[in-house]
């Protein structure tokens, strides 16, 4: 083992306990790991398991940010007396803002992670993002996510907009979606953004800020 890798040993009844245990005091997925088994331990003889997780080399920045905030995410999950397994990827950028680096939350009965229309997730995702780029000292745009949360509530807006888009325009007149968080509101105003018979508007004040579809005049 070198000596510029991050390990950690850990001891439980079984081998696959020990791993979970260190993966999660860790903050990493088991892809960024080496694994030994220093015992695989006997439960006859009493014997517990033993394990050593070393945290393998990465050779991108990209990956060192990806290792601070997975450790970070964890260290809150832990306060907030939540077990669960973080799995972190990079995804693709869009116009206007960097590659953003996606952590998806996995356990458990998480429901209580994203709360009422998301509001804890969004402040979870607030929280981290502050602490990560404290101690990078850069800017990294970072999304938290609970077992593909955003994911699917993404996919189910980007339909949402397109059938009230159809329906705008055979009626000739506006309709409006549900008040929605700002980026709630930005996945249905992109969605839209070149639809040739519709343009979108955002109405109201604070939590009550919302969508209207409005035919294009011809």
């Amino acid at each position: 083992m070198s000596d510029n890798r991050t390990f950690i040993e850990m001891i439980a009844p079984t081998v696959d306990e020990a791993i979970a245990d260190g993966l999660r005091d860790l903050g990493v997925s088991r892809d960024v790991v080496d694994i030994e088994v220093l015992d695989e331990g006997d439960a006859v003889e009493g014997r517990r398991a033993r394990v050593r997780l070393s945290i393998k080399n990465e050779s991108e920045p990209q990956d060192a940010t990806a290792q601070v905030a997975r450790q970070a995410l964890q260290e809150l999950l832990n306060k907030m007396r939540v077990h669960a397994h973080i799995v972190a990827q990079w995804g693709e950028a869009t116009e206007g803002e960097d590659r953003p680096l996606v952590l998806d939350v996995e356990g458990d009965d998480l429901s209580l992670l994203i709360g009422r229309r998301g509001e804890t997730l969004a402040a979870l995702q607030y929280i981290l993002r502050l602490i990560v780029n404290k101690q990078l000292n850069t800017i990294t745009n970072i999304i938290v996510d609970v077992e593909s949360y955003k994911s699917r509530r993404e996919q189910q807006l980007k339909r949402l907009a397109q059938r009230l888009a159809e329906q705008a325009t055979q009626q000739r007149r506006t309709l409006s979606l549900e008040p929605m968080p700002a980026n709630e509101r930005r996945i249905v105003h992109l969605t839209l953004r070149d639809h040739p018979d519709v343009i979108t508007e955002s109405v109201g004040e604070g939590e009550f800020r919302k969508v209207t579809v409005v035919p294009k005049k011809k």
